[in-house]
């Protein structure tokens, strides 16, 4: 089986799709899909489907898409397989769970993906960090979810997976950067800054990035323009790092250019204290 949760919902046995066009069903095996081998207890998927508000028939009505998913499974799995829907789809004491492996749903590969990218990054092999994290957002096609009603439990599970799309390609741009890919990242990072306003590591990247393509006062106007945002949004200066980075650029410090840069810290934190 092969699930994928960064982008669309997509679960397909032997090339045929397990994905109920019901809401709550496919709630309920987008859930599962997050922790593959894991039991998810029963009022963990109540409340995903109902809230708070449960209704009286809620336990019959969950065994009920329960068993629709497993009359879809089996339908896929076919006649002759070793394995049964109720032994892949198991219930449990207390719960239900996905007896699948970890890397056969798509945000497992991405999170060790990543997970191979950071250690990369963090020994300073910018070439490989910057491929692995490639690889690892490669994975994603679409917001995590998109076609799925998210409950309490499901939107909680998203923003995290998007957190960490952000903090991939944050940290992937780094690796370029300190790999003089400067050019390259431009178009990129003025789309993130206008998405993320008021993301302070995006605009220092951007900053870096124009200050070493030679447009200097572009980068200037990235942080001014950042700085008064963050003052009339939320009255509040940008942080010391960036204000000593606005310096550099400003002193056209010889540590801006890419020789000279560090190979182990984050484009952000180029004049940490």
């Amino acid at each position: 089986m092969k699930i994928q949760v960064l982008g669309p919902l997509s679960a397909a046995a032997n090339g045929m799709s397990i994905v109920p066009t019901a809401g709550k069903p496919r709630q309920i095996l987008a859930l599962l899909a997050l922790y593959p081998g894991r039991v998810m207890p029963v009022p963990t998927l109540m409340e995903e489907i109902w809230g708070t508000e449960l209704p009286q028939s809620a336990l019959t009505t969950l065994q009920t898409y329960i068993l629709q998913l497993r009359r879809r499974l089996g339908t896929a799995m076919g006649p002759g397989t070793p394995h049964t829907a109720k032994d892949v789809l198991a219930t449990r004491h207390g719960g239900y769970l996905l007896q699948i492996p970890p890397e056969a749903v798509d945000v497992n590969q991405y999170e060790r993906l990543v997970a191979e990218g950071q250690q990369a990054f963090d020994e300073g092999a910018d070439d490989k960090a910057a491929g692995t994290y490639r690889e690892a957002l490669g994975l994603w096609q679409g917001n995590a979810l998109v076609d799925v009603r998210l409950g309490p439990i499901l939107e909680i599970e998203v923003m995290r997976l998007e957190e960490s799309r952000l903090v991939t390609r944050e940290r992937r741009i780094d690796a370029d950067l300190r790999l003089g890919r400067h050019g390259e990242v431009i178009a990129e990072l003025t789309d993130l800054i206008a998405r993320h306003p008021q993301h302070e590591g995006l605009h220092s990247q951007a900053m870096v990035a124009l200050y070493r393509s030679g447009r200097q006062a572009t980068a200037l106007d990235v942080y001014h323009r950042l700085r008064r945002r963050l003052i009339e949004e939320l009255g509040v200066e940008p942080a010391p790092q960036l204000q000593r980075l606005h310096h550099a650029m400003l002193a056209v410090d010889p540590q801006l250019d890419v020789a000279s840069g560090s190979r182990r810290s984050s484009t952000f934190d180029l004049y940490a204290a």
